[in-house]
Parts: structure tokens; C-alpha cells; sequence
């Protein structure tokens, strides 16, 4: 028969599996501001048009999620 994972080591794995990922998540938004302070050095984009963009999809994310939680209304 297998014995039982004590309660505390799982909690030690699940805290272990949390600092994975709050480590992945620094890694990806630090490579994602890189890419975009590239992008406005390199005059592809502007900060006016990066805000004006993240500011709409902020906006269109609201709205779905408002619908979801309120279907009928």
C-alpha cells in the first residue's frame, strides 16, 4: 500500500510550484517591457499609442467580463 503524502510537504511542493511561477511571470513581463521600450526606441511605436492601445483592451476585457458575469443584462 502507498503511504499518504504528509499534508505539510504538499504545501511545501505547492509553495515550490507558486516560486516557479512568480519567476516565469517576472522572466515573461521583463521580456515583454524590453521588447516594447525597443520598439519606442526604435520609433515603431510611440508611449501615446502604446497607452492608447492598452487602455482599449483594458476597456474590451471590462466589458467581457461584465457580460459574462451578468448575461441577461
Amino acid at each position: 500500500m502507498k503511504a499518504k503524502t504528509p499534508v505539510a510537504w504538499e504545501h511545501v511542493q505547492l509553495a515550490a510550484k507558486l516560486a516557479d511561477l512568480k519567476d516565469d511571470h517576472y522572466r515573461t513581463v521583463l521580456t515583454l517591457s524590453a521588447m516594447l521600450e525597443l520598439f519606442i526606441d526604435k520609433g515603431i511605436i510611440t508611449r501615446e499609442e502604446l497607452s492608447a492601445k492598452a487602455d482599449a483592451l483594458d476597456a474590451q476585457l471590462e466589458s467581457l467580463i461584465s457580460a459574462s458575469l451578468h448575461p441577461m443584462g
